[in-house]
């Protein structure tokens, strides 16, 4: 069975208390009856706040589930009885901020507790200002500065089909600078970009086949990288198609495929413990984002590897999970997107990261393998919430951002209710999914 109690406690005598039917798939129950008992009692709180004392009074309601079968039916009465519904515990709990909270914990059968919290006018505020501060994140991003609508962006196209997406500026780096590889020509009857309009595209003169192409491009990033235009060289080779389950038109290496502002993909990894989520500090030598916060667990998606095997390979790699671990704890939880313009750099990111929860026990704690992690911490949901902040002291890498924000809409940390909650799901998904 599965009950669900949803307690309102407002600092008023006003509440509200909903009980979910519990449905039992079983032909041989004909009927079940709830009787409902509600207890109040008042508890007068008092805080200190700036000097001044104040004086709240709540409203407590416990609710307790008696179910009633038809005497024919023991067997039943046995299963829902006291094994099921154990004696419920209450707590009051302070926070840091302005609120009190009222919290009522509700043993379930496995051992687990629900955690049902009341809502003030303060805690509406409060996620009110989350969800700006998530849309902040998001669209820090997303970065769609005013400068990029003066640019006229260029297409990248192979086969008449649209891969990419450059600037003229950039275009022609890579025509003067890629030794013949290159070429810049007016669209034709028939692609998919409007006609008379300037494509790059490839050279004629290299055959069309994926390994001839991928020869070509690699010659010109590798003269690019001694150029010193391209840093953070990974050796790692990313599929570039038309969408995700296409077949690869070539392959490219990972640190270049923003000049050519081609579809990139990615796994990111919410390590979770319980409630809370495992943190980690970037190496202060990482060529990107030094020293900042990051997922527990994140890599680009690579050609040759299904996503499922990268998972494992990345949380082996850089946190020392086992195999077993990750395949017993692991459950795919959607993708976000995005698209950055970089002025300094003149190039698009266009990212899909295929976003994943995995369960860790207790006693297991990540650790450092590859170095690219000074440390590992856990934070609570509302550590996370706080991170979100736009004026947080400690800024987290961005992109972890949006996988962070999807996870506590997700798991209900963030009403559906409260204004902007859409605007958030929608721009979560602002770049291309294809």
């Amino acid at each position: 069975h599965s009950t669900i109690l949803c307690v309102d406690c407002r600092f008023s005598s006003r509440f509200s208390c909903l009980l979910s039917p519990v449905s039992y798939l079983s032909s041989s129950i004909e009927y079940i009856d709830y009787q409902l008992r509600i207890y109040f009692s008042s508890i007068a709180v008092r805080r200190e706040k700036n000097g001044f004392s104040m004086n709240y009074r709540l409203t407590m309601v416990i609710v307790v589930v008696q179910s009633a079968l038809a005497s024919a039916f023991t067997r039943t009465t046995s299963l829902v009885g006291a094994k099921c519904f154990r004696p419920l515990t209450t707590s009051i709990t302070a926070s840091s901020s302005t609120r009190t909270l009222l919290a009522i914990q509700i043993p379930t059968r496995k051992g687990r507790t629900t955690r049902l919290c009341s809502s003030s006018s303060v805690d509406q505020q409060q996620h009110q200002q989350l969800v700006q501060d998530m849309l902040y994140r998001i669209r820090q991003l997303n970065q769609n500065e005013e400068s990029t609508k003066s640019i006229d962006f260029m297409k990248f196209q192979l086969d008449g089909i649209n891969l990419g997406k450059v600037s003229p500026q950039m275009a022609n780096t890579l025509v003067e600078k890629g030794g013949g590889v290159f070429e810049i020509l007016n669209s034709h009857e028939g692609s998919s970009t409007k006609e008379g309009s300037k494509v790059l595209t490839l050279s004629d003169s290299i055959e069309p086949t994926p390994a001839a192409r991928t020869k070509a491009i690699q010659s010109v990033t590798t003269s690019l990288r001694d150029q010193g235009m391209i840093d953070g060289w990974r050796d790692e080779l990313y599929p570039i198609s038309n969408g995700f389950y296409d077949n690869p038109l070539f392959l490219m290496e990972r640190a270049a495929v923003s000049l050519l502002g081609v579809m990139e993909y990615g796994v990111h990894i919410n390590g979770l413990c319980g409630d809370k989520m495992w943190m980690a500090r970037r190496s202060a030598t990482k060529s990107k984002f030094p020293g900042m916060l990051d997922h527990m667990v994140a890599g680009g998606q690579p050609a040759g590897l299904s996503l499922e095997e990268n998972v494992i390979k990345e949380c082996m790699e850089e946190a020392g999970v086992p195999e077993d671990l990750t395949r017993a704890g692991m459950q795919a939880a959607g993708a976000i997107s995005y698209e950055t313009y970089s002025e300094r750099s003149d190039r698009v990111s266009r990212v899909v990261l295929f976003c994943y929860d995995l369960q860790l026990p207790e006693s297991f704690a990540p650790k450092a393998i590859d170095g690219e992690v000074e440390e590992f911490f856990l934070w609570d949901m509302e550590q996370l919430k706080e991170s979100i902040r736009r004026d947080y002291h400690d800024p987290i890498k961005p992109n972890c951002y949006a996988v962070i924000i999807d996870y506590l809409l997700r798991t209900g940390n963030i009403s559906p209710q409260v204004d902007g909650y859409l605007d958030v799901l929608r721009e979560l998904r602002s770049g291309d999914c294809q």
